[in-house]
């Protein structure tokens, strides 16, 4: 079974807010929708719900279009970044409900609802006001409410962005083990690298209503598509490819995200400090480069880099004060070659 997009758009108006967009999410794959906001995504995921019609292009399944099917016969299940849960429910109301409209029987029903909170973790919270239950917990019971029918597609909308980091970092790699043991097939929306990159076995990088590049969470971040790919998966700084090739030793297009340049005593580079920030687990610095990479006959200017300034990291333990001169070594994870 699969998910065939073929085409898509959407439009208010004179304002395209999807444009021609071709995608397949195939039978147990988790694909993740990825980009800044405004970009169309969410569009094309209440498209793919049905609940806006496109303006051209079809969405199928198995092959047949879903043009003339209302959203409740879909077969689809939705989480969104509020969980919208029924407060007058418990939880184990909320979880059931779905199984209630489909006439499942009840003890049917307790079991189902019974097996999913022990699945997302929330074993022997049946009876707990959904009120009183923390934000992550929320969508945790949001997230077993859309799996009880047994969806045959699961759509995800920012499910994580309403909460603070750390919890959904937490969250992200207890999705990614739900989505697995449930064997969902899924299509989740997100504007977040790490959790597109931690939830998806595919990514869809979307920009301007038009999906840019689409690949392997692996691939996409070492090999984007283009310059505003990069840029969006931050990549600070881009280099053509005789810059490169000096500084970094790659004869290609590059985009250097903070990490591809770390503080080193023994490091080839030396720099001096421009400015520095704390981070939760290393400093973020902006150094300029005070000598020229090898081979570069020591000039700046004519594609030189002397005094060029570049994103580094340093241990948060004695990072170097702003004025410093320091050396730097190069981290290849840093660096992503472009197109």
């Amino acid at each position: 079974m699969s998910l065939g997009l073929n085409g898509i758009s959407v439009r208010y108006g004179d304002v395209a807010a999807v444009s021609e967009v071709d995608l397949a999410v195939g039978d147990g794959e988790v694909v993740a929708l990825l980009g800044p906001s405004g970009c169309g995504k969410s569009t094309l995921l209440r498209a793919v719900a049905g609940l806006e019609v496109p303006s051209a292009g079809t969405v199928t399944w198995d092959g047949a279009d879903l043009a003339g099917t209302p959203v409740h016969r879909r077969g689809f299940g939705l989480v969104f970044q509020d969980g919208q849960l029924f407060p007058h429910r418990d939880v184990a109301g909320n979880v059931a409900f779905g199984l209630r409209m489909r006439r499942v029987e009840r003890e049917a029903r307790r079991k189902r609802v019974a097996e999913l909170l022990e699945l997302v973790g929330l074993g022997g919270y049946q009876r707990r006001k959904v009120t009183e239950l923390s934000g992550g917990e929320q969508q945790r019971v949001a997230l077993a409410r859309a799996l009880a029918p047994r969806p045959r597609l699961l759509l995800l909308d920012e499910p994580l962005s309403a909460l603070d980091r750390a919890l959904r970092e937490s969250l992200a790699v207890d999705l990614a083990r739900v989505l697995r043991e449930a064997g969902a097939t899924a299509l989740v929306v997100t504007h977040d690298h790490d959790e597109a990159f931690t939830l998806a076995d595919r990514v869809a990088v979307m920009r301007a209503g038009r999906i840019r590049q689409v690949g392997p969470p692996a691939q996409v971040w070492r090999s984007p598509a283009d310059v505003e790919v990069a840029r969006f998966l931050g990549c600070g700084k881009v280099l053509a490819a005789g810059e490169a090739d000096r500084l970094v030793g790659v004869p290609a297009r590059v985009g250097l995200r903070a990490t591809a340049l770390h503080v080193s005593s023994d490091g080839p580079l030396e720099a001096e400090v421009v400015e520095r920030a704390h981070r939760r687990d290393h400093v973020r610095l902006l150094v300029r480069l005070t000598t020229e990479p090898a081979g570069t006959g020591g000039e700046s200017g004519a594609g030189g880099l002397l005094g060029e300034e570049f994103e580094a990291v340093a241990a948060i333990a004695d990072p170097p004060e702003v004025g410093a001169r320091v050396r730097l070594s190069i981290d290849p994870d840093g660096v992503a070659v472009i197109g």
